[in-house]
């Protein structure tokens, strides 16, 4: 590959990457497929498009593209947790945000919405580490998302409650 092409793919990848961090997700999404184009053998190009099909709420893309760039990770440990998105086992935050958020006696609709926020994080955390030693105060911070967006009449002090985490480190990971 010429230097010249990856020259001018860091471009679109940098051009991709101010993209994303404005939302401007129909940009950084061209940007990242144009940096693809130029140069594909770098994963990271692949996995920058996937995380702004993921905040541009187009899933089905942005498995598709962490599926191309699961064939070029080299990193193993970053690649086991991407994997596991295409796996049909819930994690242990789905598993908890299904049960608490049904004892809070929130929607199906609701239900699936934090599950999609949770994608969503998940995907666009890109390759920085993702650490949950409490999946309960994750599934707390989303459930109490969900209830803000929603305008749910469901206390803060009621959400900590039913997922057994401190209000106070609820407003934190909430934050």
């Amino acid at each position: 590959m010429a230097t010249q092409d990856r020259a001018r793919a860091r471009t679109h990848n940098e051009s991709g990457l101010a993209s994303y961090q404005a939302w401007a997700m129909d940009n950084a999404i061209s940007a990242f497929s144009n940096a693809i184009a130029a140069d594909e053998s770098n994963p990271e190009y692949r996995l920058n498009l996937a995380r702004a099909y993921a905040r541009n709420g187009d899933f089905d893309h942005a498995m598709q593209a962490l599926g191309e760039y699961l064939r070029l990770e080299t990193e193993q440990d970053i690649a086991a947790r991407y994997e596991k998105l295409f796996s049909t086992a819930l994690d242990p935050v789905e598993e908890i945000l299904i049960d608490k958020m049904r004892q809070l006696g929130m929607s199906l609709q609701e239900i699936g919405k934090a599950i999609q926020m949770w994608l969503e994080f998940r995907i666009t955390i890109g390759r920085r580490p993702l650490r949950i030693p409490k999946p309960e105060l994750w599934a707390a911070a989303l459930a109490y998302a969900i209830t803000k967006i929603n305008f749910a009449e469901i206390k803060r002090k009621d959400v900590a409650s039913a997922f057994g985490v401190a209000e106070k480190s609820l407003v934190e990971k909430y934050d």
